[in-house]
């Protein structure tokens, strides 16, 4: 899982170009085991995984939120996490939220420098 979300966040960031209307669509994490999904609200961006290629654990149960700070929220599917939301771009940055599901860490106003 650490992989994973290491990839995706890696793959997420490095993906966004200057133009941020680019960045609006679908990505494959590099390994491929992994879909996140750049959607546009206003002008702030979120990032949600939207497919896992191994989404069920061991018991084949949905893999969750385990890790969430908030108890009564560890019951959420990864599949459909939202892990970086209220990006915007501004002056040759990006800056955003970022929710790290291995840890249950949630980075607030975090820069991206994109190059």
């Amino acid at each position: 899982m650490k992989r994973l979300l290491t990839i995706l966040f890696f793959f997420t960031l490095t993906s966004l170009t200057a133009q941020s209307n680019r960045i609006v669509g679908v990505c494959v994490s590099a390994d491929k085991s992994a879909k996140i999904q750049i959607i546009q609200g206003g002008k702030n961006f979120q990032d949600t995984i939207f497919w896992l290629e191994m989404n069920r654990d061991e018991q084949g149960k949905p893999l969750t939120y385990t890790q969430n700070q908030d108890s009564s929220k560890r019951s959420r599917l990864l599949r459909g996490l939202e892990i970086i939301w209220n990006l915007v771009y501004n002056d040759g940055k990006w800056k955003g939220n970022i929710c790290d599901p291995e840890s249950g860490k949630i980075f607030v106003e975090r820069i991206f420098w994109i190059s």
